[in-house]
């Protein structure tokens, strides 16, 4: 994804397949004549390093440190990443308090933020892996039967439709600028962005206060936003720096990526409350 990891940059050029026409065939012009075309001059290698500049300014991230996403306006982002559940499995009165849970959590919000849900094909192979490693190990016959049958049902699945995986994410930003914070966006540059600049990549220049209130602010974000789903019945977590880079990574590589999760969910401890053993003691009672 970075410019820095290509290498000879005359690579990008594909070389003439064999038994092709030769580069300095006749060529006919205005008039009959025809007069052997002039060879390619070599490939510039400003343009070449412009091209891969030009790439990497599609990307509005500047850099991302400290589980925080720098963009290139001097904003700041934070992405929390959460489970799902099942709401058509519920009773009526569960969905109800999920709904009023959920609304409360809205209304509880002093910041914008930004609700992802992403589909991704599934990697299946490791699992069918596991599964016939299971398989080899086991010496119940009737058993061993059952699972080739399951092994070559998911197989054959697999091949015929795409298995897909949601994720989800919250994303949270922090202005420094306060104007950000009400909708004020400045699109002025935009196109000269995705269209015609060729510079290298810019460098985001932030101040050591504003870095650090940007830190403090998207900490205190992230436990409001956790605890706000935690009310909902979701577990949920905040990416770090390592877990940011993959995400982005495999956003824009989704066909060379591995598919891994970013967070093991059963290692976050939910909010809840325990019932306790034997009747509740009363303040002066016997003891």
């Amino acid at each position: 994804m970075n410019p820095e990891q290509s290498t000879n940059p005359n690579q990008m050029f594909v070389p003439p397949t064999p038994g092709a026409a030769p580069a300095a065939q006749p060529t006919t012009i205005a008039g009959g004549a025809s007069q052997p075309a002039s060879p390619q001059p070599p490939a510039d290698p400003k343009a070449v390093q412009a091209a891969r500049a030009s790439a990497q300014n599609t990307l509005l991230i500047s850099e991302i440190r400290d589980s925080m996403v720098i963009m290139k306006d001097g904003s700041f982002r934070a992405v929390i990443t959460c489970q799902s559940i099942n709401f058509d499995l519920m009773s009526e009165i569960e969905r109800e308090a999920v709904e009023y849970s959920y609304q409360n959590f809205l209304n509880s919000l002093s910041y914008p933020t930004q609700i992802l849900v992403r589909s991704q094909r599934v990697d299946i192979g490791p699992y069918i892996e596991k599964l016939s490693k299971i398989r080899t190990e086991n010496d119940n016959m009737l058993l061993g039967i059952l699972m080739d049958d399951y092994i070559n049902f998911i197989t054959t699945l697999s091949e015929e439709a795409n298995i897909m995986d949601k994720s989800f994410f919250v994303c949270i930003p922090y202005f420094s600028d306060p104007s950000f914070e009400k909708g004020i966006q400045k699109t002025k540059n935009i196109f000269k962005e995705f269209l015609g600049s060729n510079k290298g990549p810019e460098i985001t220049k932030i101040d050591r206060t504003t870095y650090e209130k940007a830190s403090d602010e998207l900490s205190r974000r992230c436990d409001a936003t956790i605890s706000g789903l935690m009310s909902v019945g979701l577990r949920a977590a905040r990416l770090n720096t390592q877990q940011l880079n993959t995400l982005y990574y495999n956003f824009n590589n989704p066909e060379t990526a591995l598919r891994e999760p970013l967070v093991d969910f059963s290692q976050i401890a939910t909010i809840y409350v325990k019932k306790g053993e034997g009747p509740a003691p009363t303040p002066g009672g016997n003891r």
